[in-house]
């Protein structure tokens, strides 16, 4: 019997591969599309940013710098303006003129940061009151000026009243006030205890009181039109002053003098009233708004 060939095993059968649908095929290129995008995007706003802060942080140098120069100009220059100023006050054979136009510059210039009371007198002392009455009234212009410019920057920060005194009687209205700054209450009594009518001054006693149980202070001393607020002034605790300002002396018939009264914090006293350091530490733990 014959034997049948062998059989040629064919081809083995192939699946069918089952066709993506267009989701499967176009979401995994959109994710890689998209986290490129990504990257990209955080590169150039990261860079963007720290360009900005580059250029903001040169801008702040700058001027910074801009302003020292300024600042160490300004200072020499009024240096050596101030040196010039003082020796021609100083001179002798100095006409009043030229005394009173120095005494106008010192103070417009210099009133924040020197106690100008010595060098008004001085040049007040100076004056004749008969055949130098403009100059007088220069004089007395450029004080309350200045004591204006004070009373403005201190009304900002702080808390004032006015006060009527009858030169006859010495009598204060109102006698006392209570003012209350920075969290802090206290009680201010004026009483006149002498008038100057040729001078323009006033002795005055005041009592500072700071209740419940607080400190009780008595200040003695002499007030005039040349007294300004941001330097003579009284220190209190907790970084606070008090001044008291001669606004008019005003003779006749029915003599008076106002005064006006001004508590404030010690920030906005002169430069040369410098602040203890356990009052700037004290500012630091607990700041308040004035």
């Amino acid at each position: 019997m014959p034997t049948p060939p062998e059989q040629t095993p064919g081809p083995p059968e192939q699946t069918p591969t089952p066709q993506k649908k267009w989701h499967e095929v176009l979401l995994p290129q959109a994710s890689g599309l998209l986290t490129a995008l990504s990257v990209a995007a955080v590169g150039s706003y990261g860079a963007y940013v720290l360009n900005k802060k580059q250029n903001a942080d040169t801008r702040a140098k700058v001027y910074a710098e801009l302003t020292s120069q300024r600042e160490q100009a300004d200072t020499l220059m009024r240096k050596d303006m101030f040196a010039k100023i003082i020796e021609s006050v100083l001179k002798k054979d100095e006409s009043s003129d030229r005394a009173v136009l120095n005494m106008e510059l010192l103070a417009y210039n210099f009133h924040e940061s020197l106690n100008l009371k010595p060098l008004f007198a001085y040049v007040r002392r100076n004056l004749d009151d008969t055949a130098e009455k403009q100059y007088i009234a220069r004089l007395e212009k450029v004080a309350q000026d200045v004591t204006q410019k004070q009373l403005l920057v201190l009304d900002g920060a702080g808390k004032s009243y006015d006060c009527t005194i009858d030169l006859k009687t010495l009598q204060a209205v109102p006698e006392s006030q209570s003012l209350e700054l920075g969290g802090i209450e206290r009680v201010f009594t004026i009483a006149v205890r002498h008038a100057n009518p040729k001078t323009h001054e006033l002795d005055v006693l005041l009592k500072i009181m700071t209740p419940p149980g607080g400190e009780i202070k008595d200040v003695s001393f002499t007030v005039g039109p040349y007294d300004f607020p941001m330097i003579d002034n009284t220190r209190l605790s907790g970084d606070q002053r008090f001044a008291v300002v001669l606004q008019s002396f005003l003779a006749g018939e029915a003599p008076i003098a106002r005064l006006t009264m001004v508590y404030f914090p010690g920030s906005r006293a002169s430069l040369r009233e410098k602040t203890f350091s356990e009052d700037i530490i004290r500012n630091l733990e607990n700041p308040r708004r004035d």
